[in-house]
């Protein structure tokens, strides 16, 4: 079911190598958010779409794809970079898709505990949930999934990550992998491949839903298909792979043999 060929993501100007490389670590922090220049990518399946193509799970990043919070962690996150001298223009496009102390991590600042500043982040974006809501239609859509069939797999903390959910009108699925979960974050595909096993389901037989670069890049190297969803872009996205701009737009069928079809409304 649903073969694929590893074409690749390709960048307007950037290989895929290229685009990679912006995640290793530098004194300048990364770049890889929905800020980058349009991302062109191409289809791992085969098919031309993702739509009627039958699935055992669906997998779901949060922010930027089932919520928006791009408005609160920017501010908690100036908040911070203000406070070390980092660059604000320049760093706020490295923070989303990636988990804090990734973040922290990546900007080598001399004398700072990663992991005390990455709670203090933590701790500030579970107090601000001004402005976090669903992406149009998105909470309708996964309340009417089967519960064992989606997960969402995020680079928030738990507790950040329950208190969004809360503030949109989130449902709290069965399986969560969260930010504690796992020892690298996105693009590593690590925590995508959690969330099948979780789901008792091969992450072939999946379909991501994704909005950033580094996600993107994590649901690939997994092996899985993917959807890119598209409210929270600053600028058009142009991609090969199929795209979604809000939730009640698509529907779910299950097929008599428990597998979830994607449809256009």
């Amino acid at each position: 079911m649903n073969p694929r060929t590893a074409r690749g993501i390709r960048h307007p100007a950037l290989s895929l190598a290229t685009i990679a490389s912006r995640l290793a670590p530098t004194g300048k922090g990364i770049v890889y958010s929905r800020h980058l220049p349009p991302i062109r990518t191409t289809l791992l399946a085969t098919s031309d779409t993702v739509f009627n193509v039958p699935y055992r799970a669906f997998l779901f990043d949060m922010d930027g794809t089932v919520l928006t919070s791009i408005a609160a962690a920017e501010r908690v996150w100036t908040t911070w970079a203000l406070r070390h001298d980092v660059d604000v223009e320049a760093f706020l496009p490295t923070i989303h898709g990636a988990r804090a102390i990734d973040t922290i991590r990546r900007l080598n600042l001399p004398g700072v505990d990663a992991e005390a500043e990455a709670a203090w982040i933590t701790q500030a974006e579970i107090e601000d949930v001004q402005g976090v809501e669903e992406v149009a239609g998105a909470a309708a859509f996964l309340k009417a999934l089967p519960a064992h069939q989606w997960a969402i797999v995020t680079s928030a903390p738990r507790t950040l990550a329950l208190r969004r959910m809360a503030a949109a009108g989130i449902p709290e699925p069965a399986v969560m992998v969260t930010a504690e979960d796992v020892t690298a974050g996105k693009p590593d595909p690590a925590g995508y491949r959690l969330a099948a096993h979780r789901l008792g389901v091969p992450i072939s037989d999946c379909l991501v839903f994704e909005d950033a670069t580094v996600g993107i890049l994590a649901a690939q190297a997994a092996g899985a298909n993917l959807l890119v969803v598209t409210a929270a872009h600053e600028q058009p996205l142009e991609s090969g792979h199929a795209t979604l701009g809000r939730y009640d737009s698509i529907t779910a069928k299950v097929d008599p043999d428990g597998l979830i079809l994607l449809q256009p409304i």
